[in-house]
C-alpha cells in the first residue's frame, strides 16, 4: 500500500494541540525540575514534591505555572515543527514504505534541529521565569541564617515578601525587551549550541524508538499512513516510554541547557563560560550525580507530554478540523 502523502497543516494543527494539552498538564513538574537543576550551594529544595509544596505556599497555586504562559504561547510551532519534520524526514529517507534504523535515526536528528529556532528562546524565557521563585525563597533563607531564635525574623520575612513581589513582577515581554536591548538577538538564542547538544540526541533516541513500540504486534506488510492502523493507547503508550527513556538519557545535557540560559545566579552560584566550562565546573564542584538532577521530572514530564502528542497526532485532530473547515 503506497503512503500518503504528508498533509503538513494537519501535521501542524496535530503538533500544536498536542503540545498545549500537554504543556498544561505536566508544566508544575517542569518547573519543579528547573528549579532543582538550578541548586547549586544552599539547598533550598530537598526534592519534586518539597519544591512544589514549598511554591504553592510562597508564591501561590498559579506559582505553578510561573513561564507557562510563554509556554503555551511557542509550544505550538515547537511541537508542531518537531513533528511534522519528522514525519517529513521519515518519508524522504522511506523506500517502498520501509524506512532503516539509520533512517529514523538520521529522521530523528533532522527534526530536532528544526525545532530548536524556537525551542531557544522558549526555553530561555520560560528559566528566567521559572527560576525567579527559587532566587528569592534563597535569599530569604540566607536572610533568615544568622537569627538564633526561633521566632521569624521581621527582615526575612520582609525580604522574602519583596523577593516574591520581585520575581511576580518580571514578566516574558519585558525579559524579552530587556535581552534585545543589552544583547540583541543573540541574546534570545544564548544555549543554542546547548539545546541542539540536548534535542538533536533526543530526537534520535525518541522517534526511532517510537516508531519499534507503536509497531510492535501489527503486520509488517501495512505501509500505509499510521493513522490508518495505529490504536490510540498503543500510540500513547509507546509515546510515553519512549519520552521517558530519551529524557532521562539527555538529562545531563539538560542540566548544562538549563545552568548555560540562567542568567541571574544566586549567593555563590557559579556562572560559566561556555559548555565545556560549564561541565567542568559542574563536575569539580557538585559531582557526577549532579548531571542528574531533575531526572525525576523530567521523565514525569516528557513521558505524558509525547505520550498526549503521539495520541493526538495519531488520532489524526488536524485532518478533522480540516475536514470541517473545508
Amino acid at each position: 500500500m503506497p503512503e500518503k502523502k504528508v498533509s503538513l497543516p494537519a501535521k501542524l494543527i496535530n503538533g500544536g494541540v498536542a503540545g498545549l494539552v500537554g504543556v498544561t498538564c505536566v508544566f508544575p513538574i517542569d518547573l519543579a525540575k528547573t528549579r532543582l537543576q538550578n541548586q547549586q550551594g544552599a539547598r533550598v529544595y530537598s526534592g519534586m514534591l518539597d519544591c512544589l509544596t514549598k511554591t504553592v505556599r510562597t508564591e501561590g497555586y498559579f506559582g505553578m505555572y510561573r513561564g507557562a504562559a510563554v509556554n503555551l504561547t511557542l509550544v505550538t510551532p515547537e511541537k508542531a515543527i518537531k513533528l511534522a519534520a519528522n514525519d517529513i524526514f521519515r518519508q524522504k529517507l522511506s523506500k517502498d514504505g520501509k524506512l532503516p534504523l539509520w533512517g529514523e535515526i538520521l529522521a530523528g536528528c533532522g527534526a530536532g534541529t528544526c525545532q530548536v529556532v524556537v525551542t531557544t528562546p522558549m526555553e530561555m524565557l520560560k528559566i528566567q521565569l521559572q527560576d525567579a521563585g527559587r532566587l528569592a525563597a534563597q535569599r530569604s533563607v540566607s536572610a533568615s541564617a544568622p537569627a538564633a531564635s526561633p521566632a521569624p525574623s521581621l527582615v526575612a520575612s520582609r525580604t522574602a515578601q519583596a523577593g516574591h513581589a520581585a520575581a511576580r513582577r518580571a514578566s516574558a515581554t519585558s525579559i524579552t525587551l530587556e535581552l534585545l536591548r543589552t544583547r540583541g538577538l543573540r541574546g534570545l538564542y544564548r544555549g543554542t549550541g546547548a539545546t541542539l547538544l540536548r534535542d538533536v540526541p533526543f530526537s534520535m533516541i525518541y522517534f526511532p524508538l517510537f516508531a519499534k513500540l507503536n509497531a510492535v504486534g501489527r503486520r509488517e506488510d501495512l505501509h500505509g499512513n499510521p493513522q490508518d492502523r495505529a490504536p490510540f493507547m498503543q500510540s500513547f503508550m509507546a509515546g510515553c516510554a519512549a519520552g521517558s527513556v530519551a529524557a532521562v538519557a539527555v538529562t545531563p545535557l539538560d542540566v548544562i541547557k538549563t545552568r548555560l540560559q540562567t542568567l541571574q545566579k544566586g549567593e555563590g552560584e557559579d556562572s560559566y563560560r561556555g559548555i565545556i566550562d560549564c561541565t567542568r565546573r559542574i563536575l569539580n564542584r557538585e559531582g557526577p550525580l549532579a548531571f542528574l538532577k531533575g531526572a525525576t521530572c523530567r521523565a514525569l514530564v516528557i513521558a505524558p507530554l509525547f505520550g498526549i502528542a503521539q495520541g493526538v497526532y495519531f488520532l489524526g485532530i488536524g485532518e478533522k478540523v480540516l475536514g470541517l473547515l473545508g
